[in-house]
Parts: C-alpha cells; structure tokens; sequence
C-alpha cells in the first residue's frame, strides 16, 4: 500500500491517458490495445529493473539514501509545482475528417516518449529506487516481503495503465474537459506534497546526522 500510494500520483494512469489520446490521435481501437500492451509490459519491466538493482546502482556510486531523498523529493517538488502552474491549453474544435494516426510511427514510440517520460518518468524512479532502498535495510524475511510488496504495486499500477491507455477514448466520453482538469490539479498538488515530504525526510535524516557528528 505504501509503494502504491507513493507510485500512483506519479504514474497517473487516468491523467497520462489524456496525454496519450492527445499523441495517440484518431487510432483503431486495436492500435490503442496493441500499445497500451507493450507500454505496460515496458513499464513493468524498466520499473522492476530500477527496482531490483536500485540498491546496488546507489551502492556503487556511492550514494546515500538521505542524499536520493533530498535530489528525488525536489525534482518531485518542481514537477508538481509546474503542473500545478501549468496553463491548460485551449479546447480546439474538431475537425470533420480527422487525419489518421501513423501506426508504425506511434509503435516505434512506444518506450520513448510513451513508457518514459510519459508513463514512468524520472520522478517514478526516484520513488522506486527510494523504496527499494527500504526494502533493503530490515531483515532477511522483511526484506524479501518488502522487495515483493514493491513487485505487486508495480504489477498493479502497469495494469491499471493498460485498462486507462487501451480505453482511453472513451474516457474522454465519460470525463469532461473541466473535470479532466480539477482531476490533473488535484493530482499536481499531491504530487507536490509528495515530493516536499521526500525532501524533508532526506533533510531530517542529514540533519540529525550532521547533529550528532
């Protein structure tokens, strides 16, 4: 519950399923089940590789956990103070005869830009490396159960991207433009939150450190 709760503001499946309409375009509804397939496996795959090594890439470079939070929470912070900020474009009116997708430019755009940095963007690696660092500090038991429970949040928020990005036209039918809009700003502002919470525990914990030396 803590890795879903700290990963779902990022990832956003309901509001980068807006995002992905608007690059997507006028598709078949297989073309957007075909690529919403392959961007979940993607992510899964990319998020359990940060996941699985994250403990390792910080061990190598020498880097502390405090430090990961402190960067992490304020490139967290700036997101959701930007989206927060962010002016909503303007309502273009349809067009009669809308020009069809290019299918085999949307498939080779499907880790770039669609999985990162639409999907799973550096923000969510943040996140995941800083929860894979906690995983990593308990006992052999509570560690395995950790680094699991971490597992299972990605597997069910890849497939909640699935569901969002594959009927992401309909949801367009369901949800108007405004509460679109109420929906992306209430998200930006946890996400805000998020990150000044990331930064302060990374803070307190240099802090204290700094403190006692």
């Amino acid at each position: 519950m803590l890795s879903l709760s700290a990963l779902f503001p990022l990832i956003n499946p309901l509001g980068s399923a807006l995002f992905f309409l608007g690059l997507v375009g006028n598709a078949p509804p297989k073309v957007y089940r075909e690529l919403a397939l392959r961007i979940a496996v993607n992510t899964t795959l990319f998020l359990i590789a940060v996941e699985l090594v994250g403990t390792a890439i910080l061990s190598f470079f020498g880097i502390s956990l405090p430090v990961v939070q402190v960067a992490g929470g304020i490139v967290i912070t700036a997101m959701g103070w930007r989206l927060l900020n962010q002016e909503e474009p303007e309502a273009k009116p349809k067009q009669e005869d809308p020009v069809p997708a290019n299918i085999d430019a949307l498939h080779q755009k499907v880790f770039y830009p669609f999985t990162f940095p639409m999907t799973a963007g550096p923000g969510t690696m943040v996140v995941t490396l800083t929860l894979s660092a906690h995983a990593s500090i308990k006992g052999v038991l509570p560690n395995v159960l950790a680094h699991i429970g971490v597992l299972l949040a990605i597997l069910v928020l890849s497939g909640s991207v699935f569901l969002s990005y594959s009927y992401a036209p309909k949801l367009t039918t369901l949800i108007s433009e405004q509460t679109a809009h109420g929906v992306r700003r209430v998200i930006a502002f946890v996400l805000l939150c998020i990150g000044v919470q990331i930064t302060w525990n990374g803070l307190e914990t240099l802090l204290t450190t700094l403190l006692k030396s």
